[in-house]
């Protein structure tokens, strides 16, 4: 059976994170929505994404197709916004599953698919909503960048479960005070716990990855997942429903966030119910509000026009490559967009677009678009990567697409700041 896992409209309701990644790339729980897809539902995989998407999904996923046209087999077609938690697939008759209104999968049996041999994706997901039998399923789709960020206690619960990984094989050494059980926490080979160690999994479990290093007197309360080669600092308190890594440096005090790969928050200062892309670097008592003073709903700018949350808490969603300065203060819900970068101790506004630099109430171009890619290599380079042709491409793209509402901000802050 083929499985083709697409991107729909919806996809770019979670910018600046999938600018540079397809939505199926996004990390809830453990792993991302894609590995759990992949874990629990057999067959050849396809990925569909936006085009521009195309190269570097296909340099992430070797061996997978991307935005190969469809065959005469059977086939899946999956939403990569579902919030999988081991929900029935039901292979049975021919049928589109919706939950509220938004479809969930399709599955389709190869006589239909041989009319449809040859299409891209979206096409054939077109002639086939409208020909199959549909059926309302109880399934979760995320919807904004949000979502992800509630439903991580829940998906790193799922990802204990679903790995079925406990027990501590890796070191601990000296006095480490792992309460909840062992069966509740799973310590990787490779992996280092110091003295002083607190490791709560009364509420949840905590997985702690290959390589990892846990210091001196940090706190990590369940449900919390610390990724292969990712480093707790000394003194941190990583509270319920994180997720860090893989290869994060992580101190201060951090609470259900998620922070992909390669990032670092290294020192005090605290986030909190926020998403943060790949090689974002925050700076030293760099801070996020994720709570109003009146405790009302906070409002979100999502391509730069205001969503209501649904929430009293929702904290930074900052776009990979973006850098802070020491004693940042972010803004209840800010969004920071791709390769920005935020010099400043005033609050942040609550959106700052991509390639930008911030600094105290002034919206700038910054270095521009080559010396930004010049610090991205240096970065990565820190950590052993190589920032590919295929990136470089990806980011020459961005930067002409957000030209526009770049150039408009700019304007916007110098005229706020004349006044």
């Amino acid at each position: 059976m083929k499985v083709y896992v697409f991107e729909d409209g919806k996809a770019k309701d979670f910018f600046p994170l999938t600018m540079t990644r397809p939505v199926y790339d996004l990390r809830s729980g453990t792993t991302t929505l894609l590995e759990k897809l992949m874990d629990a539902i057999r067959g050849d995989y396809v990925l569909h994404t936006r085009d521009y998407l195309a190269e570097v999904t296909a340099e992430a996923h070797p061996g997978v197709p991307v935005n190969a046209p469809v065959e005469a087999e059977d086939a899946l077609f999956v939403n990569g916004r579902w919030l999988y938690r081991g929900d029935a697939v039901e292979l049975g008759d021919e049928h589109a599953a919706y939950a509220g209104g938004q479809l969930v999968y399709a599955y389709a049996k190869a006589s239909t698919m041989e009319k449809l041999k040859g299409l891209s994706v979206p096409e054939a997901l077109e002639r086939l909503k409208a020909e199959l039998g549909s059926q309302e399923v109880d399934a979760r789709l995320a919807e904004w960048p949000w979502d992800l960020v509630f439903a991580n206690p829940e998906m790193i619960e799922y990802d204990f479960k679903r790995l079925g990984k406990t027990g501590v094989h890796g070191e601990v050494k000296g006095d480490v005070e792992i309460l909840g059980g062992e069966d509740r926490v799973y310590i990787a080979p490779g992996a280092k716990v110091y003295p002083g160690v607190v490791i709560d999994a009364e509420g949840g479990p905590v997985y702690i990855g290959e390589g990892a290093r846990i210091y001196p007197f940090s706190f990590i309360e369940g449900p919390s997942s610390i990724g292969p080669g990712t480093y707790i600092m000394t003194g941190a308190k990583i509270r319920e429903g994180v997720t860090a890594g893989p290869v994060v440096r992580m101190g201060g005090e951090v609470e259900e966030s998620v922070v992909h790969g390669y990032s670092n928050k290294y020192h005090d200062g605290f986030l909190g119910h926020a998403y943060v892309g790949e090689w974002v670097n925050l700076g030293a008592l760099t801070t996020n509000s994720d709570l109003k003073n009146d405790y009302s709903e906070v409002v979100v700018y999502i391509n730069g026009k205001p969503v209501k949350s649904g929430s009293i808490k929702v904290g930074s969603i900052i776009g990979d490559h973006t850098k802070t300065s020491i004693g940042t203060l972010l803004n209840t819900g800010a969004v920071i967009g791709v390769m920005c970068n935020v010099l400043s101790t005033d609050l942040s506004p609550k959106y700052i677009p991509s390639f930008t630099w911030y600094h105290n109430g002034k919206l700038s171009k910054g270095s521009g678009l080559r010396r930004m890619l010049r610090t991205a290599e240096t970065a990565m380079s820190r950590r052993g990567k190589k920032l590919t042709e295929a990136q470089k491409r990806l980011f020459k793209y961005l930067y002409e697409m957000t030209r526009e509402e770049r150039e408009y901000y700019i304007q916007l802050y110098a005229k706020k700041y004349r006044r």
